[in-house]
């Protein structure tokens, strides 16, 4: 398990949540997450993080994700953006100066998608593969919203692989490497694109994930993940490139480039938010912000990949 009693950083904490620095403050501000002080610096615990974190999950069930309404009487006053990659907050915010009051949610690429069927949110993000057509989003978009046309646009471009401590001293290099008994993993929870990316993996080498040590460790970021690998408590986990480089003793292992994009309803293609919101992320500016970041490739952005 993780020390819960190790210090955590304002921007170690945003990382994990997927939120910016200033959310983070207005949380400690509200009372929303606990915090202490270390001198003048504000620092967390994995169990306050761990805390907010139920606590949020607790209120998903009333239908509130984070912070935002999710309910039929919200749907049609509220911009809500669903995903959780710092590349939405930045969309969120440049929605925010161009007038729109976009709001944000956070939750998993396939719970994402079930709460743009029950008409919670107008946007949402995924990066779900699908090992039998070996495509990214669009067969999860057609079986988790039957009977409704909806709009797949391209966001970026994302390598996906495994955190492996420094030299990788186990040798990992293969899924079939998880089943051994001297590795352990530590898990994401059940819906996020690299819990689904795993899982489709072990299906076809025919792996149960009940023999795997570790398995049924579940935690809810990349950053979480990466940060259990560097300490020792684990061997191995699943995530993005990007995270790796924001940890220290770690490697990165690629095995999977992954797509991340966007899906709306067709029906809201070209009402002023969605067209506002593809001016965006279409602009030069948008794309220079996220081009010279590591880990985001803007080729493409914007492009309409699919109408299903």
């Amino acid at each position: 398990m993780m020390d819960d009693n190790k210090a955590l950083s304002t921007q170690q904490v945003a990382d994990i949540l997927h939120v910016s620095k200033s959310t983070i403050y207005d949380l400690i501000k509200k009372g929303e997450i606990t915090s202490y002080k270390v001198g003048r610096k504000v620092r967390f615990t994995q169990e306050d993080i761990d805390n907010y974190i139920a606590k949020s999950r607790t209120l998903q069930k009333d239908h509130v994700v984070s912070d935002v309404i999710l309910d039929t009487t919200q749907s049609h006053k509220n911009f809500i953006i669903c995903g959780q990659d710092l590349i939405l907050d930045v969309l969120s915010n440049y929605l925010r100066l161009n007038g729109i009051p976009a709001l944000r949610a956070y939750i998993g690429s396939y719970d994402s998608l079930v709460s743009l069927y029950q008409g919670k949110v107008q946007v949402t993000a995924a990066h779900l593969w699908d090992s039998d057509t070996d495509q990214y989003n669009i067969p999860y978009v057609r079986r988790l919203l039957p009977g409704i046309p909806a709009v797949v646009i391209h966001l970026t471009c994302r390598m996906q692989g495994f955190y492996v401590a420094k030299g990788n001293p186990k040798n990992i290099r293969t899924w079939s490497d998880f089943v051994r008994d001297d590795v352990t993993m530590i898990n994401r929870e059940k819906g996020a694109g690299s819990r689904i990316l795993l899982d489709e993996n072990l299906r076809l080498l025919e792996i149960s994930g009940t023999k795997i040590n570790g398995y049924a460790n579940e935690t809810s970021s990349h950053l979480t993940v990466a940060s259990a690998v560097s300490s020792g408590d684990a061997d191995v986990a699943v995530g993005n490139e990007k995270i790796a480089r924001q940890v220290d003793n770690i490697e990165f292992i690629p095995i999977k480039k992954e797509r991340y994009q966007l899906i709306i309803k067709k029906e809201d293609l070209n009402t002023h938010e969605v067209s506002t919101m593809l001016k965006i992320i279409r602009s030069a500016t948008f794309k220079k912000e996220f081009g010279n970041i590591g880990g985001y490739d803007t080729t493409d952005i914007g492009k309409i990949v699919a109408e299903i």
